[in-house]
């Protein structure tokens, strides 16, 4: 999973510096990057739905036939988002691909996890959403400011979960078990928890630019380009969601 978003270059106060009304005749607005996000959330939750009925309908065999899709989607999505965090302007063009390449990985990602923990997929779906709405809210009624500290704190928290993400794959590569970080046990719940909140606070964020961008007078493929930013982190947040809850279920039995 890419940890592009809203706490590093994808979103920026240096963007709205350099593109503020650029092209003042098409201009972002934010219900056409609310429209845009709806779009993608829809190619996302179509490419999802693909690859999890040829999960379950190929329960016994299909597994390693899907996981060509999971890994293929996961490396092309990954691609995309450095392409469009340096050519914002391709994210008109290159944000569906990113999304129906996001779905491909989820989907198949999201029936592993439910055929070993049945009912956990709307659990995780519903909490994401939930999460959503209610940082929406926070952020609507100002309870929850894009501060300059707010900012500072958030960014480097993300780049330190980043950190930590790129340090256990390279040290797992060597043999090393790196299950303490991202395993069951407290320490496991913990840490998901504490990035399940980090990645939540990334939206506040996302909200933010979308609004300053609005105001600033971005042109109007960052409303694109926004949409982008944001799928990255709901993405992030359902991927955390579904392994909390998983490490959860699991230290039950």
């Amino acid at each position: 999973m890419n940890l592009d978003k809203s706490s590093n270059p994808t979103f920026s106060d240096r963007i709205l510096r350099d593109y503020s009304y650029a092209d003042a005749d098409r201009t972002m607005t934010v219900q056409g990057a609310v429209n845009k996000v709806i779009l993608l959330m829809a190619l996302v939750i179509a490419a999802a739905a693909f690859t999890w009925s040829k999960f379950m309908v190929q329960a016994e065999t299909g597994e390693g036939i899907v996981q060509g899709w999971m890994i293929g989607g996961s490396v092309v999505g990954f691609i995309l988002a450095l392409v469009i965090s340096f050519k914002k302007e391709m994210a008109p063009f290159l944000s569906p691909i990113y999304a129906i390449c996001e779905g491909l990985c989820i989907g198949a990602l999201s029936a592993y996890f439910e055929l070993m923990f049945p009912g956990l997929v709307m659990r995780a779906v519903v909490l994401t959403f939930g999460v959503l709405f209610a940082m929406l809210f926070l952020y609507k009624t100002r309870m929850i400011q894009a501060t300059q500290r707010f900012r500072a704190i958030v960014m480097a928290a993300t780049i330190g979960i980043a950190v930590a993400y790129l340090a256990t794959f390279i040290i797992g590569l060597f043999g090393v078990n790196t299950t303490f970080m991202f395993g069951g046990g407290t320490l496991g719940i913990v840490i998901s928890l504490i990035i399940v909140i980090v990645a939540a606070l990334n939206l506040i964020l996302d909200f933010d630019f979308v609004e300053k961008g609005a105001d600033a007078g971005l042109p109007a493929y960052f409303e694109w380009y926004s949409a982008f930013g944001l799928m990255v982190t709901l993405i992030w947040l359902y991927i955390e969601i579904l392994r909390l809850l998983a490490i959860l279920a699991s230290s039950r039995d």
